[in-house]
């Protein structure tokens, strides 16, 4: 009987070096959240399929705040802008993060759903702050069609700001779900660039 083995495969680096393509992504941006377009001076976000960057000023670029992945940007900021309204987000106080320093104003995640007696009390002092956070968020977004991809960047740039111990590992919230590279998929070596310096997107990445 033929050995189920051979039909599966992995990636093999010692094997398989020669496999590994080179690619470059273009980051465009920055752009404004949806109502704050006026006030920021910026663009509104454009409505296509890829990997989006949250960021604020720092410094003399952006640093990071979050990635995320979508098939309409459109449709996916909605839903931010919804579920920061109820709470669901964590909501950082934006001077402290400029500087790089994680300073919670309102704990999203679990930790809302266990206290909404606490968001319904302090609404007035959350929602202030949440539109001070979307007011100063910047996006930048690159156009990936293909599904994993999309995945397989943002696990990547979360990753490397989780290892980084640098300020923009404190910004980005712990515990997002990501999706990596899966043994059977070649590695793709990835060139970020951007025509601003954005802290926390490495120039290049595996993923």
């Amino acid at each position: 009987m033929k050995e189920l083995s051979s039909k599966f495969w992995s990636f093999s680096r010692a094997r398989d070096a020669a496999l590994i393509p080179k690619v470059e992504i273009v980051w465009k941006g920055p752009f404004s959240w949806k109502g704050f377009e006026h006030a920021n001076k910026l663009t509104q976000l454009p409505d296509l399929a890829g990997v989006y960057l949250f960021t604020f000023e720092y410094k003399d670029g952006y640093i990071l705040r979050s990635a995320g992945v979508t098939k309409s940007m459109k449709s996916r900021f909605a839903q931010h802008t919804l579920e920061f309204k109820k709470g669901k987000y964590t909501i950082l106080d934006v001077e402290s993060a400029k500087v790089g320093e994680r300073k919670e104003l309102w704990h999203g995640w679990e930790y809302a759903r266990q206290h909404r007696d606490e968001f319904v009390e302090h609404k007035d002092f959350i929602m202030k702050a949440l539109e001070q956070e979307l007011a100063a968020t910047r996006l930048f977004v690159t156009e990936i069609g293909e599904v994993r991809i999309r995945e397989r960047i943002e696990f990547s740039i979360i990753q490397n700001a989780y290892v980084s111990k640098e300020p923009w590992s404190d910004l980005v919230d712990g515990g997002m779900a990501l999706r990596g590279r899966f043994n059977n998929e070649v590695p793709i070596e990835v060139s970020n660039i951007c025509s601003s310096k954005i802290y926390g997107l490495p120039e290049s990445l595996e993923i």
